[in-house]
């Protein structure tokens, strides 16, 4: 690294759908680079063949764009330090290979799979700690120019040094220290020709120049393994920040076996990508102060890596549940208006018989409802259609003998309305109430039974006004006709 610009990188695997423990790493990377003017790098280690998915890069990108992470470089964002998809390095990994063999500090190892898994199960028997045993380590320059010669197939391991303390400094963790007796010769080139993970990976962030490696915790004990690769190279040290595990409620690690991970999952689930990054970005990370609601701007203004936990954080969806409420209700009505008008295209009930004016209407009356756009059709459905059943306990409670012939006299005065407004209907209802000698309530539960089908939501003349008078007159005849 030779640049003074903090650079920092996100590099995924492409193995399936975006974990939001992936995102979680993505969103520090970038809010990182944003509050420090760096640039915050995309790059695909894709050297695990036997775990590649089909199409899985092109969607590591899309929800990157969606989620609002746009990277400075990367596959499709090319910049000076390229390529950015490892498969197309190999040339890079195999000379890097060959300085370390010729330095002496990496070995060829010619050692069969089931000769390895034969000394993984001994060691295991003995309650060893499973590494490699040396034993090509300890191969003459002749056996192994005749190995090669035969066509004999090999991995290139580096060669850790013994009795010595690995060191390095984390942002979050403070000073961290491993013993070299505790690192297995990690395999640098495998017998294919390509990297591992742990090569490709130091090779790359040096050579992108970046300057601070932030990553999931469970890459923490990688990392001595990492640093003897910089000092074997003779490079400098980037600045290492691992970030806390994610937990399930029960302080598990998270993982599908008790809900959604994928962010593509919460995407279709109807969470705004602003709720989804706000609370992804407090899973580790403390503000300072009793503030909650983020956006990507102001997380960008505000982060810092001194203010991330050690400690694994809860990801508590009853906290993203209130963050969407929270970022809907702050949305322009124009915005919740296109969602909307989107929203119901997919359902099929079709945004083109309802006019943008009476979609506003019914955003007004259910704002202070809805945490999802989904919300306005599961939650007050009667907006959109006329109820086709209604509630049995509701009916059971609220609906008597005599509200049939209440509810008539209540259409016949809603009749002679001309152009009504909210106030007109409760007045209306009012008018009624005392001329039938009954409270209002004996009108409200069954009109509103008649209206909507259930028992309760927004103000009920706030239904009323929105259907309009001719449809609320036919669902109260549709009602008295039906409710028996």
């Amino acid at each position: 690294m030779t640049s003074g610009t903090v650079r920092v990188r996100f590099a995924p695997s492409p193995t399936g759908f975006l974990h939001v423990g992936g995102l979680r790493t993505a969103l520090f990377n970038f809010l990182f680079a944003r509050n420090t003017g760096g640039k915050f790098i995309l790059r695909i280690e894709d050297t695990d063949r036997a775990r590649y998915v089909e199409g899985a890069v092109q969607n590591l990108i899309n929800t990157l764009k969606w989620s609002g992470l746009d990277y400075d470089e990367g596959p499709d964002a090319p910049g000076n330090y390229g390529p950015y998809v490892q498969s197309e390095r190999l040339d890079i990994y195999r000379k890097h290979v060959d300085v370390l063999l010729e330095k002496g500090t990496a070995y060829r190892c010619f050692c069969t799979p089931e000769r390895l898994e034969s000394m993984r199960k001994e060691q295991e028997k003995k309650k060893l700690q499973p590494k490699y045993d040396r034993t090509c380590l300890r191969l003459s320059a002749k056996e192994i120019e005749d190995n090669i010669a035969a066509g004999k197939p090999f991995v290139v391991r580096l060669k850790v040094p013994d009795g010595e303390t690995i060191r390095f400094s984390d942002i979050v963790r403070g000073d961290v220290e491993f013993m070299s007796e505790r690192v297995d010769d990690q395999v640098l080139l495998k017998s294919d020709s390509f990297p591992t993970y742990h090569l490709a990976n130091v090779v790359d962030d040096h050579l992108m120049e970046i300057s601070h490696v932030i990553r999931g915790e469970e890459w923490l004990s990688s990392t001595p393994k990492h640093v003897l690769l910089y000092e074997a190279f003779g490079w400098k040290l980037p600045k290492f920040a691992h970030l806390p595990l994610l937990l399930n409620p029960d302080k598990s690690k998270l993982s599908k076996r008790q809900g959604d991970v994928a962010v593509e999952d919460y995407r279709d689930k109807g969470y705004l990508k602003e709720a989804l990054v706000n609370f992804i970005a407090l899973l580790g990370w403390n503000p300072g102060d009793d503030r909650e609601i983020f956006s990507l701007e102001e997380l960008g203004k505000g982060f810092s890596l001194e203010k991330v936990n050690k400690s694994g954080a809860v990801f508590n969806v009853e906290k993203l549940n209130w963050l969407n409420f929270q970022h809907l209700r702050r949305k322009p009505d124009g915005n919740v208006l296109s969602m909307l008008k989107d929203h119901l295209a997919k359902t099929g009930i079709g945004s083109t018989r309802y006019s943008d004016a009476y979609l506003l209407e019914v955003i007004a009356a259910m704002r202070e409802r809805v945490s999802f756009i989904k919300d306005f059709t599961e939650k007050s459905p009667y907006f959109f259609l006329p109820p086709n059943e209604y509630d049995p306990a509701v009916v059971k409670k609220r609906w008597k003998p005599q509200s049939a012939e209440y509810l008539k006299k209540l259409g016949d005065e809603f009749l002679k309305l001309e152009n009504p407004q909210k106030q007109d209907y409760e007045n209306a209802l009012h008018r009624t109430a005392e001329s039938l000698n009954v409270g209002n309530s004996e009108l409200i539960h069954p009109l509103r039974l008649a209206v909507s089908g259930m028992g309760e939501g927004p103000g009920l003349f706030d239904i009323v006004s929105v259907i309009g008078k001719e449809e609320t007159i036919t669902r109260i005849n549709s009602a008295i006709e039906r409710i028996k």
